[in-house]
């Protein structure tokens, strides 16, 4: 797909992985529209591109619905999507306090799953009225999972089945909107530098990279984004997971 003034849905879009890719495909021509509840900054970061912020609440329905149509009102039919709305919150399935809250796990799930398909559910219906290209191509969606669907550490139990259930959601979903020319793939990142990783210390920050084979650093939000525009440049590239994680192996803590 050309990027140049295809409408983008960024969620998540005002840090982090989403931020990143924001930068990527407004530089690759996107008309770009960033989600999320971080208002300030996403509006700040919006108008640096030339975009728009909305207030999204990627687990709600009426909010995403209202979200996607204001999308649709200033750029037109979605004709990417790219889903970084998560959390990350760690707890063990039993803590020295007793058994983990049914809440807390019902929160990852809700934002980090539920919110990846409802997005996902409503951006599919709006790229499904856009003009196909020469493959017949409507529109793409790049989803974010985790290397922890994989090798989950201890303590992230939650977040480890939400980006499982992205991953296997991957497939499916490329051969049922395939019909409507929409192609679905979804990134598992590694260990990158998003807000929550630069709060941590210094000394932690770089043992962390020292696990990683090769380049031993900390992933930039840009180089997922680069990876996101290639996945749209490439045609062909659908229904796939692709881990983007330095040959990372999580340890079990």
């Amino acid at each position: 797909m050309n990027l140049n003034n295809v409408p983008a849905i960024i969620t998540g879009g005002a840090s982090g992985l989403g931020e990143g890719t924001a930068r990527v495909l407004a530089a690759a021509g996107c008309k770009v529209a960033l989600l999320d509840l971080q208002e300030e900054r996403g509006r700040a970061i919006a108008e640096e591109l030339g975009g728009v912020f909305i207030r999204c609440d990627v687990s709600s329905a009426d909010s995403a619905e209202a979200a996607v149509a204001a999308a649709r009102d200033s750029h037109g039919p979605c004709g990417i999507a790219v889903n970084c709305a998560g959390i990350a919150p760690a707890a063990k399935i039993v803590g020295k306090d007793g058994p983990m809250p049914l809440e807390n796990f019902n929160r990852v799930i809700q934002i980090n799953l539920v919110g990846t398909f409802n997005i996902m559910r409503l951006v599919a219906a709006d790229m499904a009225t856009r003009e196909p290209n020469a493959d017949g191509e409507r529109g793409v969606i790049v989803s974010t999972a985790s290397v922890a669907a994989y090798e989950g550490q201890i303590g992230q139990v939650a977040y480890s089945a939400s980006k499982g259930g992205v991953v296997s959601m991957t497939l499916q979903a490329a051969r049922e909107l395939a019909r409507s020319g929409i192609r679905v793939n979804t990134i598992a990142p590694g260990l990158f530098m998003t807000p929550m990783m630069a709060g941590m210390p210094q000394e932690v920050q770089e043992s962390l990279a020292a696990t990683l084979p090769f380049p031993q650093r900390l992933g930039k939000p840009e180089e997922f984004g680069m990876l996101v525009e290639q996945i749209v440049l490439n045609p062909i590239l659908n229904g796939e997971v692709i881990r983007l994680d330095s040959a990372l192996r999580m340890a079990p803590k």
